[in-house]
């Protein structure tokens, strides 16, 4: 993992924390000072998080923290689970010997980082696997949508994975999708992997509008000054 990738977590983490505030701008050389790093990798870090929406980078004015509302997330996790569903019902149905390795292949590499407790491995484990089944619907222009969202999400698929238990719950999800998927049974697997997606936005959601409240009172803290 890079600094610059590292980096760009430790920025997530202190947007949803609620350190930085919507519209706050993100100030190159204040970050490396926070961080004890030259500015090059924070430079990186804003680019990927630019790239992937997560904040704003605007002429002249840098890069300006972008945070969408509580409604407005829960909306992105539902879209986000009616389009892995229908790539799961395409699976289902178009499973290839390839395909079917890729995803083996991934959620054996889930099953270790859940077992050693490590979330943010298993993050990045996770996201094979349900990029395994985006490729796995052979439908080029709907697997290039969940890759967009997924990235657009990201930040929250990730930090809602330290949740308690959710880690052993979602491997178990996991495996109950690919069984799905390799019966060919395409309603089953498409409903297993919206309800997995689901879950994580109904888990979040519950995170965030508690951070949102802390981000008002910080804000009304702010004003008072």
């Amino acid at each position: 993992m890079s600094q610059a990738f590292r980096l760009k977590q430790s920025i997530e983490d202190a947007v949803i924390a609620g350190e930085f505030l919507p519209g706050d701008r993100l100030d190159e050389a204040s970050l490396a000072e926070r961080f004890g790093v030259s500015r090059t990798p924070i430079r990186e870090a804003l680019l990927q998080l630019g790239a992937e929406g997560f904040i704003d980078v605007r002429p002249r004015r840098g890069a300006i923290v972008s945070v969408p509302s509580p409604t407005r997330l829960f909306e992105m996790f539902e879209t986000m689970a009616e389009i892995e569903s229908a790539c799961g019902r395409l699976a289902a149905r178009r499973l290839t010997p390839d395909n079917d390795a890729a995803m083996e292949t991934a959620h054996r590499a889930c099953e270790i980082a859940a077992r050693e407790g490590d979330s943010e491995q298993y993050y990045a484990d996770n996201r094979n696997f349900h990029e395994a089944i985006y490729r796995a619907s052979r439908n080029s222009f709907l697997a290039d949508q969940a890759f967009a969202l997924h990235k657009r999400l990201s930040a929250y698929r990730r930090i809602q994975l330290r949740a308690r238990n959710r880690l052993l719950q979602s491997l178990q999800e996991h495996a109950g999708i690919l069984e799905a998927i390799r019966a060919g049974d395409e309603q089953l697997a498409a409903t297993r992997l919206h309800d997995h997606v689901l879950v994580q936005g109904e888990r979040f959601s519950d995170m965030v509008l508690g951070l949102a409240g802390d981000r008002r009172s910080d804000a009304a803290g702010r004003s008072a000054k």
